[in-house]
């Protein structure tokens, strides 16, 4: 039902509950903008509509039916079910949602179908804004090799690699030859480091190979493969950019995300410690003049590996809000996904950032997750205690309270906990200093892992890599047998 009161329209609707929202519409941003995410990313982005006095429509599966956020949305929709892909990943239902809401945006957070380019062009087509960049750009930047292709025209630095893989075994082991080993294997469209296979010889290749087409083919319905050149002991260095629909890009900075497991990342910070501005500054420039060129229109990560001795190469771009973009926003002390959404409405930069955007102090986050520390395999079970008490310099990003079951059916992490002081010391030390306070009880986390590793020699001055993690792990092993 919609009314005029005279200065504005007055948006009436009936959710599946019965209960009746009215909302004026003109003056603000969107009306209602349908969360389609679930765990810390949809309270985050909750969050950030209650800020900006937008309705918030959200969806949930049967498992995630008593999480605590959903509580606070105008209208949620159970999807029946449990598998991502019959909840999370269910296109039809999550349009007809759209519908029935009356959403006139889509957030689609990060994972599941945030980097779908089949769902965010449905979301189009009905007229609805998909708070991201143009489906086109998630189509490039989707085909990890296709990316590297075209960013390589635009002046990015890109390490050795081949185009998809043909099925003949012999070419094959030509085109490693021709890169030199080791090599990564890698699916052309896929993420979270499914599939990824360093090959330190010609005589596991194929094998491997093999392996790979067959994970991407489970996880991302696409058996296409190809190789880069493998660097052993990297850092992971990403840059945040943000555009708007009117061609202008910024940088946000950088973030060290070398910290992983499995390829995933655990321990982020900004900036990034031990490089100095005089080597940031050009790469910077050069990915903000290249995603400037390319014609991108909203937030997004281009993700660098750096080698030993400072050389960078591209190694994809998220077209996406991050995990860890929550160590950018303390540093430049903005709302990214406020940001994002006014973007996607069609605002300005100049309106939307502050005049003068500047790096203060350092932030460090840390992932709680639900599993092993020692193994990472996943814990699932329920939080019979969870105690994250509130803590000077702390932010506390998360989706559950205590008595949720943290299910198997999705990723298992938990919560994330973020420090900004003035200094990397003193982030390190306060971070510690929280994590030994914490109480989570009724299953296995990583909290003693994260510990140690902050406490750690290497991470404490600094020297960090993508092997780190694997390192310390070891490390902490054995000191645990004695």
């Amino acid at each position: 039902m919609i009314k005029n009161d005279g200065e504005n329209l007055i948006f009436s609707t009936i959710d599946h509950l019965g209960r009746t929202h009215k909302t004026k519409v003109g003056g603000s941003v969107f009306r209602r903008v349908l969360i389609a995410n679930r765990g810390a990313i949809a309270a985050r982005i909750l969050k950030t509509l209650k800020d900006m006095e937008i309705e918030a429509a959200i969806i949930y599966s049967t498992a995630d039916r008593d999480l605590p956020y959903i509580k606070e949305a105008s209208v949620a929709y159970e999807i029946y079910g449990n598998f991502p892909r019959d909840t999370y990943l269910n296109q039809q239902r999550i349009l007809e949602i759209i519908k029935e809401s009356g959403s006139d945006a889509v957030h689609p957070g990060y994972g599941f179908l945030a980097e779908n380019t089949e769902f965010a062009r449905k979301v189009e087509k009905l007229g609805v804004t998909f708070i991201g960049p143009n489906s086109k750009w998630i189509d490039l930047m989707a085909d990890k090799n296709r990316a590297r292709q075209t960013m390589s025209k635009y002046t990015m630095p890109i390490g050795k690699g081949s185009s998809n893989l043909p099925d003949n075994d012999e070419e094959i082991l030509a085109i490693a030859d021709e890169i030199g080993y080791p090599v990564l294997i890698k699916p052309c469209n896929g993420g979270g480091g499914i599939g990824m296979q360093p090959v330190y010889n010609a005589e596991n290749l194929i094998a491997n190979v093999r392996k790979a087409k067959t994970a991407a083919e489970k996880y991302f319905s696409d058996n296409s493969v190809y190789l880069e050149s493998y660097l052993e002991n990297p850092r992971h260095i990403e840059i945040q950019i943000i555009a708007d629909r009117h061609g202008n890009v910024v940088h946000l900075y950088e973030r060290d995300c070398s910290i992983q497991r499995r390829h995933q990342k655990i321990i982020e910070e900004s900036p990034a410690p031990n490089i100095s501005r005089e080597e940031l500054n050009p790469i910077l420039k050069q990915v903000t003049e290249s995603i400037q060129s390319l014609g991108y229109d909203n937030i997004g990560t281009v993700e660098l590996l750096r080698s030993e001795s400072g050389q960078y190469s591209f190694l994809e771009m998220n077209t996406r809000l991050q995990v860890e973009h929550a160590v950018t926003e303390e540093v430049v002390n903005t709302d990214l996904i406020k940001a994002q959404i006014r973007s996607a409405y069609g605002e300005t930069l100049q309106n939307i950032l502050p005049e003068k955007l500047q790096q203060k102090g350092h932030s460090i986050e840390v992932r709680i997750y639900a599993e092993d520390p020692q193994t990472f395999y996943p814990s699932p079970g329920t939080l019979e205690k969870f105690r994250l008490p509130e803590a000077k310099n702390i932010r506390i990003e998360t989706g559950f309270t205590e008595g949720n079951k943290i299910s198997p059916f999705y990723d298992p992490m938990i919560a994330k906990i973020i420090v900004h002081t003035d200094s990397r010391d003193t982030a390190i030390e306060e971070l510690v200093n929280y994590l030994q306070i914490v109480e989570i009880t009724g299953l296995k986390t990583n909290i003693p892992f994260l510990i140690y590793a902050l406490k750690s020699e290497e991470f404490k001055k600094g020297k960090v890599s993508t092997k780190l993690a694997e390192i310390l792990v070891k490390r902490m092993k054995e000191e645990m047998k004695k």
